[in-house]
């Protein structure tokens, strides 16, 4: 019995998020006979296997009215069915390598991490080595001697930054911590805050931004923001200015959202590219003067923090066993508090002349 073409699908692909886990949700329609539920998601799943769809199942990232199930319950008319997977082509072999690792926070369900700029976070295309999930391999080789090789690819993941943005990621070191905080993020509850040093003056003191997300039509490797929603995913980010340079302003982004990009895509929208972001126009004057004075002095900024001037300052999450809340803060890296303070120098320096 092949499922009804009439089942509901509402899909939220992996493509543009910073989340690594995809949601389906279907409404069976109320002609639906009983059908196994791993081969009816088969049938509307594209590019899923019974085996991954099992492993799913097993680990309860497969929920039929909102409660788990085995393997052999079979579908009725009008069930909600939700699955939170990667059912993606399998990841990339992940190779243990020793690296250096600022854990700010673990025990037996999960592990903070603090990301330094310059590092990617999973590998991928052009970067098999040298990521951070390459580090955490070695790291838990060495605290679980003989773990299985199946737990090590992407072990644990369930979002990500981009490489040249530091700050916090948290990752979960058990399948039930995973499924509960994959639940969190794309329930939009999982707190975070960015701060960012973007271009120009900030008219608002406070503001949000809604505008899709979603990949630049000519140039794939690039993001846009869609204010009118005709293309992407809905993406909304909450700012507030901390503090003003004139020509630049340091800003509090709180993400409801996390889409790819997101951030630096939605303040360029803005009119205030991320300082020195050299994807989306930073990397060069916006704002300001032509003297050379003044040139020479970005210039040196640019050297001095040689990324986007991002960083994932905090995370809050409910811990996904023990219901408690977690709060976790990171210090603002040496590059972009430096920079910080040379506009702030600068900005008293020009008021005295």
């Amino acid at each position: 019995m092949i499922p009804s073409e009439e089942n509901q699908l509402n899909e939220e692909p992996i493509e543009a998020s910073e989340e690594l886990y995809q949601r389906f949700v279907f409404t069976i329609d109320k002609g639906q006979e009983p059908y196994r539920i791993d081969k009816f998601l088969m049938n509307r799943i594209e590019g899923a296997t019974r085996n991954k769809l099992q492993q799913a199942i097993n680990t309860g990232l497969v929920l039929v009215n909102n409660k788990e199930i085995k393997q052999n319950y079979k579908i009725k008319p009008f069930d909600q069915v939700v699955v939170y997977s990667d059912l993606s082509p399998e990841s990339t072999e992940i190779v243990p390598e020793q690296m250096s690792l600022n854990i700010v926070y673990e025990e037996s369900d999960l592990m903070v991490i603090n990301k330094p700029a310059g590092i990617v976070v999973h590998p991928g295309s052009g970067n098999y080595n040298g990521t951070l999930l390459n580090g955490v391999a070695f790291y838990l080789q060495q605290q679980k001697p003989g773990i299985s090789e199946e737990v090590l690819p992407r072990f644990g993941l369930v979002h990500r930054i981009d490489k040249n943005t530091s700050g916090l990621l948290v990752l979960a070191k058990n399948d039930k911590a995973m499924r509960q905080l994959a639940k969190q993020f794309f329930d939009h509850t999982v707190k975070r805050e960015y701060l960012a040093l973007v271009w120009g003056d900030v008219e608002n003191e406070s503001g949000t931004i809604r505008a899709h997300v979603g990949r630049n039509q000519r140039h794939r490797k690039l993001f846009e923001a869609y204010p009118e929603g005709e293309y992407g995913k809905d993406a909304t980010t909450h700012y507030e200015v901390l503090e003003r340079f004139n020509y630049v302003t340091l800003v509090k982004c709180v993400l409801e959202t996390g889409r790819t990009h997101q951030i630096r895509v939605h303040m360029k929208y803005l009119g205030h590219p991320l300082f020195n972001d050299d994807f989306y126009g930073g990397d060069k004057i916006v704002k300001g003067t032509v003297f050379a004075r003044y040139k020479q002095f970005v210039d040196n900024c640019f050297l001095i923090c040689p990324r986007q001037a991002l960083h994932a300052r905090t995370l809050g999450f409910t811990h996904p066993v023990s219901g408690q809340e977690l709060f976790f803060e990171s210090e603002i890296p040496t590059d972009i508090s430096q920079v910080i303070e040379k506009w702030r120098n600068y900005v008293k320096g020009s008021r005295k002349e």
